[in-house]
């Protein structure tokens, strides 16, 4: 399970030895997005604890019609972990040691052997304690890498977003979103209230939309009252390519809450697709409230890439919504998460 990280590291090296100093401090990390080193002995990795450590750390990514893992996995003991493998940008140190830990703690370090890397450890007394953690805080570790990577990758796409987008949304809207930068059809800029773009790929094509309806309702931030909208708005606006064909959300929709730029986040996830035509896929919706103008703003990405992986799309789209600033919060910066049991 080493090869995918030993070849992103001995691809960057020669970048990084060449633009950086002797001190630890500014050598950048290496590595690719959604790839994790776990430092832990063999045995503990290959018994019921390394096998809740994988189960979890490969789970499925959620909201997508076919399983794709959610990290890319590579185990090093500790005796080999040094040199290059310092250098990743995720790293989840696992140790059982009773001479040094009383309980199971769980804590993370940022920059400890390059800028921009994340240190996770894992530290329990026993692996019968280790274990009986993991499984009651299932998804634990997995969703803090996945948000760090989405705040990496959302920084990135600020740095290299869609100016024809921005500005559109900027004088429908006055709301700032920073989409990939080769999304820049406007497929639908005419509708009061709607917005539709598209990098118009014929493989991976990926789309975003924007649409605003007032704030009358105090159960407007559930599941159903979300999923309700969508369907109308999306039904009505975005057709297929046969008559009467429309978008809807078929089974698999979850709704959960996140924090963005301080504020609540209703966050849907699903699929999707045309109704009288052959087309599905999945999307991501982030729905916030602009208590200036009293009124909701729904940004949503969806995928069309059939046959073929999708999370990377997604995972893409889903970074940009996380850019979504509504009027009054256009210096505002997203927080970085922590993770401390």
């Amino acid at each position: 399970m080493k090869a995918p990280i030993l070849t992103t590291i001995i691809a960057s090296l020669l970048i990084m030895l060449g633009s950086c100093d002797s001190n630890p401090t500014g050598i950048r990390a290496t590595g690719t997005a959604f790839e994790i080193i776990v430092v832990a002995n063999q045995p503990i990795w290959n018994n019921d604890v390394g096998s809740a450590l994988k189960e979890q750390l490969l789970a499925p990514v959620p909201g997508l019609p076919a399983p794709e893992y959610s990290m890319r996995v590579t185990h090093v003991q500790p005796a080999s972990f040094k040199g290059m493998f310092t250098y990743v940008r995720n790293i989840l140190m696992v140790t059982v040691d009773d001479s040094q830990f009383t309980k199971v703690s769980l804590k993370s370090e940022r920059n400890r052997w390059a800028q921009g890397q994340v240190v996770v450890y894992l530290n329990a007394p026993d692996e019968t304690m280790m274990y009986e953690f993991l499984n009651e805080k299932q998804g634990l570790i997995v969703d803090f890498f996945t948000k760090i990577e989405m705040q990496r990758m959302a920084e990135v796409v600020q740095a290299t977003y869609s100016k024809p987008v921005m500005d559109k949304l900027m004088a429908k809207f006055d709301i700032m979103l920073h989409a990939p930068s080769d999304i820049r059809s406007l497929a639908n800029d005419s509708t009061p209230d709607f917005f539709w773009a598209s990098n118009d790929a014929n493989t991976g094509r990926m789309d975003l939309v924007v649409y605003t309806f007032p704030y009358t309702d105090p159960d407007t931030f559930t599941r159903d009252y979300l999923l309700e909208k969508r369907n109308s708005i999306l039904g009505a606006n975005i057709p297929g390519s046969f008559p009467n064909s429309y978008m809807s959300t078929t089974a698999y929709v979850s709704y959960s809450p996140i924090t963005l730029y301080g504020k609540y986040c209703g966050v849907l996830r699903g699929l999707w697709e045309m109704e009288g035509d052959m087309m599905g896929g999945p999307f991501v919706s982030y729905a916030r409230l602009d208590e200036t103008n009293h009124r909701v703003v729904v940004a949503e990405g969806f995928v069309y890439s059939p046959e073929t992986d999708k999370k990377n799309y997604m995972r893409r789209l889903e970074a940009s919504l996380h850019t979504l600033r509504l009027p009054g919060e256009g210096s505002a910066t997203l927080d970085g998460p922590e993770i401390n049991e």
